[in-house]
């Protein structure tokens, strides 16, 4: 802009010529079209650095992440023990093919199959390759060791389980659906908590029952005790296999190492993806021995599955949650903080119920919530909806005290500003 003490038609000029450029460069990139496919309505913000529970922008603007990339960076933002991991084997081995023995896989392997039921692992690179290596070892287990033609899985009403063909056919919620007929055969949907349905929709073809211990992308709604011993029960009885999609509730989240371990039931195949790469994209299918009989050489495999790089990013994490006693650490966290909600949202209408378990917290409201998710962008917190109506609060397993009263303090008058907003 021009001073006040320059001559007319001096810096004038300049700032108008500069004016003129900045809209037509403004105008040209309103015209220019990204060259990504638009599959995400992507909010205005570009982060570019994190550390622990906070990110920044290109602006300069500070976040308080309860989002952590919808429960991935459980460790917090660039963990230091996990980075030094990462950048000592980068200088060493990035990628080898699976057809040769990986040390660093065998090892992560043996840090699972130590620390859960499970006693075999098979490693790709996301939650919907894991379900779908979940689906494909059930179907493979009846028809190729039982030697019975059983194929269909039964889930559950509002589940989500993936994006690929037949993951999304599994998802129990329609919207993922659209566009992609027609959906493969074998999948039965149920409502949640209706042992009268569950049992009628099993029949000569049903091969397991799959099922997450929170429906977090549903509404956040952890499943009743009961009912999952029901279901381990009715597998049991019917020679099915019970498989726990553990995408979003494994490594710690929850305050156990997996969210199965609350429900004192063992899953015959489970799956994790999100919180044990810290980042990197890694997932992983965990499963009873006996399945050993399916997943035979030539019957599966990824490209990319428990590279050295991934395994080292897998092993780190590990180590650290375990070192750091980080589910036990989650349980408290995730007490602390739903009561500090319960307490700040009391007598507010607007709020139905705070619930979750661990550090997997929704927040049900009587109307939808995509504007609050967007005025605490403005406001410097980040957090998600889980559906239309449910506030999803997913922070890192080391967060403090302090943030979360930050958090509650700032969600809370979110809440408020948008009731009173709607009254005015």
């Amino acid at each position: 802009m021009a001073k006040g003490n320059e001559q007319p038609g001096s810096g004038t000029a300049v700032a108008g010529a500069a004016a003129t450029a900045t809209a037509t460069a403004t105008g040209a990139a309103a015209q220019t079209e990204s060259s990504l496919f638009q599959t995400y309505a992507r909010y205005p913000i570009s982060l570019v650095k994190g550390k622990g529970s906070w990110l920044w922008d290109d602006q300069g603007n500070r976040y308080l992440d309860f989002m952590c990339g919808l429960a991935v960076t459980s460790l917090g933002h660039a963990p230091e023990k996990v980075g030094a991991k990462l950048k000592a084997q980068i200088d060493e081995l990035w990628h080898v093919s699976n057809l040769f023995q990986i040390p660093g896989q065998e090892k992560a392997a043996a840090l699972l199959t130590a620390n859960t039921c499970a006693d075999a692992v098979f490693f790709c690179n996301s939650g919907a390759e894991a379900n779908e290596a979940a689906i494909k070892v059930a179907r493979r287990y009846h028809q190729k060791v039982k030697g019975n033609d059983r194929y269909e899985v039964i889930t559950f009403a509002q589940s989500f389980h993936g994006r690929t063909l037949a993951t999304l056919t599994a998802t129990g919620q329609d919207k993922v659906k659209e566009g992609f007929l027609p959906l493969p055969a074998g999948f039965v949907t149920v409502p949640l908590h209706d042992t009268a349905a569950l049992e009628a929709a099993i029949g000569p073809k049903t091969a397991a029952i799959m099922l997450e211990m929170v429906q977090a992308e549903g509404g956040v709604y952890p499943v009743e005790p009961e009912f999952v011993k029901h279901v381990r029960k009715l597998c049991d009885e019917h020679g099915l296999l019970l498989i726990v999609d553990e995408v979003q509730t494994g490594m710690g989240r929850t305050g156990k190492l997996f969210a199965h371990e609350h429900y004192g039931i063992e899953p015959d195949v489970f799956t994790v993806a999100k919180g044990i790469g810290s980042g990197f994209p890694v997932g992983a299918m965990l499963g009873k021995g006996f399945l050993r009989d399916a997943f035979t050489p030539g019957s599966h495999a990824t490209t990319f599955g428990g590279t050295p790089l991934a395994s080292s990013v897998v092993i780190a994490t590990i180590e650290t949650m375990l070192e750091d006693r980080l589910p036990e650490r989650a349980a408290e966290m995730g007490d602390y903080l739903m009561s500090s909600l319960r307490k700040r949202l009391a007598g507010n209408s607007f709020v139905k119920e705070v619930r979750g378990l661990g550090l997997l917290v929704g927040i049900e409201c009587a109307e939808p919530v995509g504007d609050i998710v967007l005025a605490g962008q403005k406001r410097g917190i980040l957090f998600v909806n889980a559906g239309p109506n449910v506030i999803r609060l997913l922070p890192n397993l080391y967060v403090s005290k302090e943030e979360i009263d930050e958090a509650v303090s700032l969600v809370a008058t979110l809440i408020e500003e948008h009731v009173a907003a709607k009254k005015a």
